[in-house]
């Protein structure tokens, strides 16, 4: 069964993404968590193995939301990016797994040299 969003709310000024589905849960996923997990070919590489950590995206806002047929929605970002095609699924997916990726995504900044940071939004 398809999952789709019954609520999507950009919040800029506390730069989060809302969420609501259908299946009645709801997720408020900060813009930066969004940027470093976008499903783009530039965060994501070509392949397993070839993900590109991406750093420095604390203050990043998402400027517009665009949808994608009745699946997806593309978000434009203030540092340019905009190729990453967040589907229903995959949103939802982030939503769910926010709390285990932050903590893996933090792990792999403090492998790469990166100082510990807090929660994304916080």
């Amino acid at each position: 069964m398809d999952i789709t969003p019954s609520e999507i709310r950009l919040r800029k000024k506390s730069r989060l993404l809302s969420l609501a589905f259908d299946d009645g849960s709801s997720f408020d996923l900060p813009f930066e968590y969004l940027r470093v997990f976008s499903p783009s070919a530039e965060v994501k590489g070509h392949g397993p193995g070839q993900e590109v950590l991406q750093t420095g995206k604390q203050a990043v806002s998402v400027t517009a939301i665009e949808p994608i047929g009745h699946y997806a929605v593309r978000l434009v970002f203030d540092d340019g990016h905009n190729t990453g095609l967040y589907t229903w699924k995959y949103l939802h997916e982030l939503g769910v797994n926010q709390e285990s990726n932050w903590k893996s995504y933090l792990d792999r900044l403090k492998a790469a040299g990166y100082a510990g940071r807090p929660h994304a939004g916080h």
